[in-house]
């Protein structure tokens, strides 16, 4: 939790005067689900921009949406920032997030704005990231094995009890995870394969960030995860490889929402507003989050993956941001994967 206490009455955004800047009783909530330390740069920035109290509370994608359809009679946060667009999707399509149209929607990608399209302006995305795998090169080597290239090597017996991927329940990155697997193949086809994969699983984790942190300390050999994971473990001397499968893969655009009944609407717009500027994105830099920035105008990391080099499939976040599908799909993997354990 970041309770910051600070008040004012006038933001400066991007350099350009935006207003008044709402004052209530209570701070401003966030549910962020980013990696620990993106949210806190976030928060941090937002506050020194606006001047806004802030109260932030980091959960996984999966667990933030549970939380706020639990807390739909009643709900305790404003804004829900970060995680992976599908859970965003299925919750505009339950009405448990506001419709907001960002006069600064038209500075994002294509990408981005799609995700509004597709929520009726109940969503939007934030920045972008490829699915795939990483090994630690280590152990690897000490095992003496051919590193893997492709989602069908890590259906090899040598990687029985090698591999971690985040459970699809709690994670939006283990449902990303499951959704590609069902689009390179057909559902049937895919859902074999997920459980030749399950014999050589050691652990489905809570976080999507969980694998690649784990592989970079040795405790799994191979992590199923967002390569922008592993990017800032690489850069502090982890011996992680990163691969995008052979096969082609998915990837994620975490998105942001307004949740509908909030105890502060407005501050919620203009946190809204404000982490759409390129200022506000440029502060993954800071968090060494390594993800294409949403905005046009924002600088793209240095160490940012070049989405244009990958083998990436046509993800359908239409389909798999659809509530039925969520619900299905999930209900399947359960009762074929995770009780099968």
């Amino acid at each position: 939790m970041v309770a910051v206490r600070q008040w004012g009455g006038i933001a400066l955004v991007a350099g350009a005067l935006v207003g008044a800047v709402p004052t209530h009783a209570n701070p401003l909530s966030v549910y962020c689900s980013m990696p620990e330390e993106w949210c806190r740069v976030m928060v941090n920035g937002f506050v020194r921009e606006t001047g806004m109290a802030v109260d932030m509370v980091r959960k996984s994608t999966g667990e933030a949406y549970a939380q706020i359809r639990s807390e739909a009679s009643r709900p305790r946060a404003d804004v829900w920032w970060g995680g992976t667009s599908d859970p965003h999707l299925q919750a505009a399509e339950e009405g448990l997030t506001q419709e907001y149209r960002s006069p600064l929607a038209g500075e994002l990608h294509p990408w981005a704005q799609r995700i509004a399209t597709l929520s009726n302006n109940r969503a939007i995305g934030v920045a972008a990231g490829v699915m795939g795998f990483v090994y630690n090169a280590q152990m690897l080597a000490r095992r003496a094995l051919a590193a893997p290239r492709c989602w069908t090597d890590l259906l090899k017996p040598e990687y029985k009890g090698e591999i971690q991927v985040s459970n699809p329940n709690t994670a939006g990155t283990g449902y990303t995870a499951l959704a590609t697997i069902l689009q390179l193949w057909d559902e049937e086809r895919g859902f074999e394969y997920l459980k030749k994969l399950n014999a050589n699983v050691n652990q489905y984790t809570k976080s999507g960030d969980a694998p690649a942190v784990n592989a970079a300390r040795g405790e799994t050999l191979v992590g199923i995860a967002f390569l922008q994971a592993a990017m800032p473990l690489i850069a502090n001397g982890f011996a992680l490889t990163m691969v995008a499968p052979c096969e082609g893969t998915g990837y994620e655009v975490p998105a942001m929402s307004i949740i509908k009944g909030g105890p502060n609407p407005e501050g919620a717009k203009v946190w809204f507003d404000w982490a759409l500027t390129p200022a506000a994105q440029e502060l993954a830099v800071e968090a060494k989050a390594d993800h294409s920035p949403a905005n046009m105008k924002a600088k793209i990391p240095s160490n940012a993956l070049d989405m244009t080099k990958f083998k990436l499939i046509d993800y359908d976040v239409a389909k798999f941001g659809r509530s039925e599908v969520r619900r299905r799909i999930l209900a399947r993997w359960e009762a074929e994967i995770g009780n099968a354990r």
